[in-house]
């Protein structure tokens, strides 16, 4: 009766557009495992750490825009979950995760790899389902259940405003290992709709600053640039106006672009100088959700809408404004380009322009991880071509290199992290594509500790060893030897020719390759920050 419990679940599954499944290796989980497993459309991942696995899943619903579901047994391994159901439930991605469980007989009596699993990701996921064991009575509800769970974590349920991740604790009792009996008959599809575009009134002739985050898809970009409206965007936006954040900080310039009305579509960029100038100007603030949830910690949202702008019903805002906007941003991008030509030195900056230009040029995905890497994308590359990801729903470290591994499964893609990301996810290394094919390469600038906390107060506050210490966490270790140890292609450069030749010779190949840069040090990154934000200020006072 499990068996065929389990293969019910994932024939529904399938039939509504389920594609990949991350298993984890465990006893009881057994009929959810032989049950993916059993089935020639999907493709089943195998990784035997779980908060890799997680983000892996994270990393191919990305890519693939549609739920992923993970198999994990009971106990810890279900724990080592929440990072990954975290991230996902604030970044909208959607999950099935299915953990597997003692029967209610066997909880609370010392039986091993038990906890308490109820809710146990609590208000993270958008549905939890607790349904028992499995009854022959209760199998006409079986592909219920399925289409319930995929529809609320792929946002087709009208009583879900966004998608994200679903959690069935499926309890199983032995035997585990069996042959399906006939499923039930199949149900009959549904198309739910939902929100699309909306009119907005009274904009005609303002100065309109668009802020896109995460969630906003390169069409909303383009619809938003159509009603002349002055576009900036996180690190994953595509098309929308470079370098804003060197730009705010000039306060001349700040006064010179304060907006009439600003509207906010998906997440929130990383820059602090952004939501410093937001606060500044107090303007008419319009949401729309229907890039997904819109980030507000300021509270500065005045008035919300469903959907996304319709640029057919919108008449054209100022234009004036846009090219003042994009002028500004040109001159910058002419002068990093100069740099660009001129300068093989490695830097943070540098090693994200390149990153990016590789990128675009090659028509390749990229993940950005946390900390410094999203900042110097947001702040210094040109705009993005290709598709952009990163992990900016809890912001954390956690998993980065398993998600790049996730989009790049049956493709390719490029990660740009920071030495301690790559260190605290390393277990990502020990499947790397597992049975999948890909061509991954992980760009690591090694800065030798936690590069962002040379820009934090703590820097100042704190005396050097402490800093050191508690905050910037430098390791010895050696990075390219550990990529060679877990059998993968590793190599260091020190210059940015070194860096764009061994990212063609990775994205040549199959498999995953670590690419370790040489960068200065994390006080020196700082100064050069600063020196190119001066720069930035020296050009805006030619700009009229």
């Amino acid at each position: 009766m499990q068996a065929t419990y389990a293969a019910t679940l994932f024939d529904e599954w399938i039939g509504l557009g389920l594609r990949d499944v991350v298993v984890c290796p465990g006893s009881r989980s057994t009929p959810l495992a032989l049950a993916c497993a059993a089935r020639q459309e999907l493709r089943v991942h195998v990784r035997i750490d779980e908060r890799s696995a997680g983000f892996f899943a994270i990393g191919r619903a990305l890519e693939s825009h549609v739920p992923v579901a993970i198999v994990v047994t009971s106990g810890t391994a279900a724990a080592e979950l929440h990072a990954s159901v975290a991230e996902a439930s604030q970044a909208d991605v959607p999950l099935l995760v299915l953990t597997a469980d003692r029967p209610p007989e066997l909880h609370g009596v010392g039986a091993p790899q038990t906890i308490d699993q109820h809710e146990l990701f609590g208000d993270m996921v958008r549905l939890f389902e607790d349904p028992g064991t499995a009854r022959l009575e209760d199998s006409l509800t079986w592909r219920e259940l399925a289409r319930r769970l995929w529809n609320r974590a792929a946002q087709r349920d009208e009583e879900c405003s966004r998608p994200g991740p679903v959690h069935l604790n499926a309890a199983f009792i032995e035997p585990l290992v069996a042959d399906p009996l006939a499923l039930p008959e199949p149900l009959v599809p549904t198309s739910p709709t939902l929100a699309g575009v909306v009119d907005v009134a009274g904009l005609e002739d303002l100065r309109v600053l668009c802020v896109a985050g995460h969630g906003v898809s390169s069409q909303m970009v383009d619809d938003c640039l159509s009603m002349n409206w002055a576009v900036i965007g996180d690190a994953t936006s595509l098309g929308t106006i470079s370098y804003f954040d060197s730009l705010l900080r000039d306060a001349n310039f700040a006064g010179r672009v304060r907006p009439d009305v600003v509207v906010r579509l998906g997440g929130m960029p990383a820059s602090r100088t952004l939501q410093e100038r937001l606060r500044e100007w107090r303007v008419r603030t319009i949401g729309f959700d229907g890039a997904g949830f819109v980030s507000d910690p300021d509270r500065l949202v005045t008035d919300r809408r469903r959907g996304v702008p319709d640029p057919s019903r919108e008449p054209k805002a100022d234009g004036e404004y846009v090219r003042l906007w994009s002028e500004a941003s040109t001159q910058v991008g002419e002068w990093l380009s100069g740099l660009d030509r001129g300068d093989d030195r490695s830097h943070e900056m540098s090693v994200a322009r390149c990153v990016v230009d590789v990128s675009s040029r090659r028509g390749v995905p990229l993940v950005i991880g946390s900390s410094m890497p999203v900042r110097d994308v947001e702040w210094w590359a040109p705009p993005r071509t290709s598709p952009t990801y990163s992990n900016r729903g809890v912001n954390g470290i956690d998993g980065v290199v398993s998600t790049t591994l996730g989009v790049a499964v049956g493709s390719r893609a490029i990660g740009l992290v920071g030495d301690i990301t790559m260190l605290h996810d390393v277990s990502a290394l020990v499947d790397g594509f597992g049975e999948a094919r890909g061509s991954c390469a992980l760009v690591v600038a090694d800065n030798r500790g936690g590069g962002i906390f040379s820009f934090l107060a703590q820097r100042a506050a704190v005396d050097d060893a402490s800093f050191e210490r508690l905050f910037a966490t430098p390791r010895s270790h050696d990075l390219v030897g550990i990529a060679h140890a877990f059998g993968h292609e590793g190599v260091r450069v020190a210059a940015l020719s070194q860096l764009r030749a061994a990212l063609d010779a990775a994205l040549d190949r199959s498999g995953l390759s670590v690419i370790v840069v040489d960068v200065p040090t994390r006080d020196e990154n700082v100064r050069l920050h600063d020196e190119w934000n001066e720069n930035v200020k020296s050009i805006l006072e030619g700009i009229q």
